[in-house]
């Protein structure tokens, strides 16, 4: 208790120093008291207001001062962030296969092919065809390959006397060598059987071919015996052939 008294003395004496240095008038202390009241006179500028001197508490040097208390920075959350925006992804309809149409049953043919048939015989009435040449004819004619293909297998045509037919035909229209019919048949599309079948049965004379020819040829320009008979080699007619066409018009040696 006596520590403490005098520690009291101690800060009441530093008090009067201060308050004397800053001009109080008049200082009561009492030493066995453990609060202090100064009374200091009003200013010139203040009415007769009396003031409380300010109360020092005691102290205990025992105690250790008191640290203010830490304080942890604010924890801020962190700022909400929405999740992407993802569009669904696209589907695609369900592709459906059209429905599988069954073959007619039997041997019956389709409509398409019935047609395409009768068309065929249409055809082979009128002009010769190869076998290959009728099929193209149809799908030009809109027909599928399978209705084409189906008319020209049930047509009944015998393809080695439609080539013996176009075969006169030719002849009918200009003169051929041997040869160059079958080539002309051959690009007709007909085998090279069914070419050789319609020249050999034609009933051709190959020299009198060869004297149509020169004489076709002699129409349009002047030759020489040679070049007339050079010319009707080139067209696949024989030396001899070629030979008889040249003097059958006039040029012999």
């Amino acid at each position: 208790m006596n520590k403490t008294k005098r520690l009291l003395c101690l800060v009441v004496a530093a008090v009067l120093l201060f308050l004397s240095a800053c001009g109080s008038d008049t200082i009561t202390t009492d030493p066995t008291t453990e609060s202090v009241y100064t009374t200091t006179e009003p200013t010139q500028k203040e009415t007769g207001r009396q003031t409380e001197p300010p109360t020092i508490a005691a102290t205990d040097p025992t105690t250790e001062p008191t640290t203010a208390q830490e304080t942890s920075p604010p924890t801020t959350a962190p700022p909400e962030t929405e999740p992407p925006e993802t569009e669904p992804p696209e589907t695609q309809p369900p592709t459906t296969s059209p429905p599988e149409t069954e073959p007619p049953a039997g041997n019956d043919p389709t409509p398409g092919e019935a047609d395409a048939l009768q068309r065929a015989k249409d055809y082979l009435a009128i002009m010769p065809f190869s076998y290959e040449g009728l099929v193209d004819q149809l799908e030009y004619e809109g027909y599928t390959t399978t209705e084409a293909t189906y008319a020209a297998d049930n047509c009944g045509a015998n393809w080695n006397e439609q080539a013996l037919r176009k075969a006169k035909q030719y002849l009918d229209v200009m003169p051929y060598s041997y040869e160059g019919l079958i080539e002309q048949l051959e690009y007709e599309k007909y085998t090279t059987a069914q070419a050789t079948y319609g020249v050999d049965n034609c009933g051709a004379d190959w020299f009198e071919q060869a004297a149509k020819c020169a004489a076709n040829y002699l129409e349009f320009m002047n030759y020489t015996r040679s070049e007339l008979i050079e010319q009707l080699e080139y067209e696949g007619f024989t030396h001899e052939q070629a030979v008889y066409g040249v003097e059958a018009n006039g040029l012999v040696d």
